[in-house]
């Protein structure tokens, strides 16, 4: 059967999103790209290398009216939609006691709301169907209370990211749909405040179990696995791909 896996943020050319995007489309998903800025590129190039369906489509996934819109496009556009990957978000380093009112809410509504939105109407189609794979990335900044790049609203979103994937896999469950979570380590991409210098790379590496920071298909491979049939038995969990760092 040919299904669509949706994917939020896969835009950012250094980004998990587009990782994911590429690894899921090369094992034959029908992909839906959700995401602020444009995505055709990125369509285009799944189209002609991996010979399935894509459709991009652009939202502020903080933006519920045009959440709801953007599904029903790619709804409209491609195969039943059997997966959603939630990726979209953004990073904040900003000090607790400097922190604004208005960065706390920023850092809220996209790195949660924005998955809540998301999830809420891609779920609705999956229950129609019967089936569904709900995987949201969350940090180890949730677990840890920061000690990553982000601070506090990062970390309070990406906990309650934690939180929700819990409480849908227990909603959802009795419709043939798994929900859960990666909380990655630190990753080499953009949203860590752009590229890294060799002795900040070096500092972030000394807080790991293994011997480099990871790359954004080490996370694309672990949402592949938790959207696959591989683990159908899998739900309710968060999945640590973080080198090591909340338990060193």
């Amino acid at each position: 059967m040919s299904r669509t896996a949706v994917v939020t943020g896969a835009a950012s050319p250094r980004g998990i999103g587009r990782a994911t995007a590429l690894l899921l489309a090369s094992q034959g998903w029908n992909i839906g790209i959700l995401d602020i800025e444009p995505g055709d590129s990125l369509t285009s190039e799944i189209v002609g290398t991996y010979n399935v369906k894509a459709h991009a489509v652009q939202a502020d996934v903080s933006n519920e009216p045009q959440v709801i819109a953007a599904i029903d496009e790619l709804e409209a556009a491609l195969p039943p939609l059997a997966a959603l990957a939630n990726i979209a978000g953004v990073s904040s380093p900003v000090p607790y006691l400097e922190l604004t009112s208005d960065e706390w809410h920023r850092v809220i509504n996209i790195n949660l709301n924005g998955v809540h939105y998301v999830t809420h109407r891609v779920a609705e189609s999956m229950v129609r169907h019967g089936y569904g794979r709900i995987v949201s990335v969350s940090s180890t900044s949730a677990q840890l209370g920061g000690g990553t790049y982000s601070k506090t609203p990062y970390s309070v979103a990406k906990a309650g990211v934690i939180g929700l994937t819990r409480a849908l896999a227990r909603e959802l469950g009795p419709f043939g749909i798994t929900v859960n979570a990666v909380a990655p380590g630190p990753i080499d991409t953009d949203i860590m405040g752009g590229p890294l210098t060799p002795e900040r790379r070096a500092a972030l590496v000394d807080g790991l179990l293994t011997t480099r920071l990871g790359q954004p298909q080490d996370i694309a491979s672990a949402i592949a696995f938790l959207l696959s049939d591989q683990s159908a038995y899998i739900t309710g969990h968060t999945l640590n791909a973080d080198g090591g760092l909340y338990m060193h």
